[in-house]
């Protein structure tokens, strides 16, 4: 006699906000079209630069010397202290090792952080369109998110303040902020953070800011901070990751900067989720920060190319409306007369053999959108226009 249950038993057997789930919508369409030959992969956040060769021979010396073991849970102490250096200089602002923890990619120092903070029923504002992995990482703690969605109007992509200070009430555990944004390409202004900073002071909740792309802007050397607008022991978490400024995507080793009276609280955290980053990636890191400040630049410099084709080719066209982007390294568009952003990025791909991230996937206000990562080769972007054009005119 079997005892095998049926796939709707097992899913039912599951916590509820685990088993609602849903599927990534960005991955969906990687998925879909990853095997086709030829295919221009513009959906994720990645280019197709590969990550500096003193960046990989750090961690090769170390693997090769033997730094395989486990190790010290909030990071080793000189990535740390490479790490503060490397803060205090961008930021003009003493931010010590105390404060910061090592953490395995961005997107854990998200959840890590999520898992500090949320309890079910506890409402997160969240400025949308967003990256939908933020969505979920609430929703797997039974979060109640609060969007407030940007619109697209003639001076770009805008946030109305006062929604975001009504969207704010007794049950507000935190304010999630993603500056610059992804995907819209949006920069929350010094001004605006230092009036949110107000607000969270005089109701006592949290503000969580992902400034993953605060290097990738392209008028200043780096966007606004709120490590640069709040004082180091009040309720600000900022997360951040090697992953964009060091072409690193694939190493998955991200960072926390937070009060130093949570180091155990990490600590925790990070041992009772992968018990740490491994070492010899952090001796990589290490070599990032030391060396590769010419690595941004050079990404940048990419990324501003690529923005210039993109934003030419795509706003030549009479059906396709789009914001010049301050910001990271997407370009955010919608099509007129396509309504179906999951439909129309399954078509591109069948049509044009282009990849691109429908805005359905980055929660409301996303819908009618579409996502292209412009942090790639000018050849490649410049091919890539050439196939979507006739699809979207």
């Amino acid at each position: 006699m079997s005892h095998a249950l049926r796939p709707d038993e097992l899913k039912g057997s599951l916590r509820p906000a685990i088993a609602s789930l849903p599927d990534s919508g960005i991955v969906e369409i990687v998925q879909y079209g990853l095997a086709k030959p030829g295919v221009i992969p513009l959906w994720a956040g990645e280019g197709d630069m590969t990550t500096p060769e003193p960046i990989g021979d750090a961690a090769v010396a170390a693997l090769r010397d033997g730094q395989t073991f486990y190790t010290y849970q909030r990071g080793i102490p000189p990535l740390r202290q490479a790490m503060s250096s490397y803060l205090s200089g961008v930021h003009d602002r003493e931010i010590p090792p105390a404060r910061i923890f090592v953490t395995a990619s961005g997107m854990q120092a998200i959840a890590l952080t999520m898992q500090a903070l949320i309890d079910p029923g506890d409402e997160v504002v969240l400025i949308t369109p967003v990256w939908p992995n933020i969505l979920a990482s609430l929703q797997i703690m039974g979060g109640v998110i609060r969007a407030v969605p940007m619109e697209l109007t003639d001076t770009g992509w805008t946030l109305d303040f006062d929604r975001l200070t009504e969207a704010c009430g007794p049950r507000t555990r935190a304010v999630f902020i993603n500056t610059p944004s992804n995907p819209t390409g949006w920069i929350m202004s010094a001004e605006q953070m230092e009036e949110l900073a107000r607000l969270a002071r005089h109701h006592g909740f949290w503000i969580v800011a992902d400034e993953v792309y605060n290097r990738i802007t392209y008028d200043t050397d780096h966007a606004p901070s709120f490590l640069e607008v709040m004082d180091p022991d009040e309720r600000l978490i900022v997360v951040n990751s090697f992953s964009k400024n060091w072409a690193m995507t694939g190493w998955r080793v991200g960072w926390v900067v937070a009060p130093a009276a949570l180091g155990q609280i990490y600590e925790n955290l990070i041992q009772y989720n992968t018990s740490g980053v491994a070492t010899f990636l952090q001796y990589g890191a290490i070599a990032a920060l030391e060396d590769g400040l010419g690595t941004i630049e050079t990404i940048r410099q990419q990324c501003r190319v690529g923005r210039d084709i993109v934003c030419q080719r795509l706003g030549a066209l009479p059906r396709v409306r789009l914001a010049r982007p301050a910001g990271a390294f997407y370009a955010f568009f919608s099509v007129d007369g396509e309504t179906d952003s999951r439909a129309l990025a399954f078509r591109l791909v069948d049509e044009t053999n282009v990849g691109l991230a429908p805005g359905s996937a980055f929660g409301p206000g996303g819908e009618g959108y579409m996502r292209l990562c412009f942090a790639c080769s000018p050849a490649r972007l410049t091919e890539a226009m050439d196939r979507l054009e006739p699809a979207l005119s």
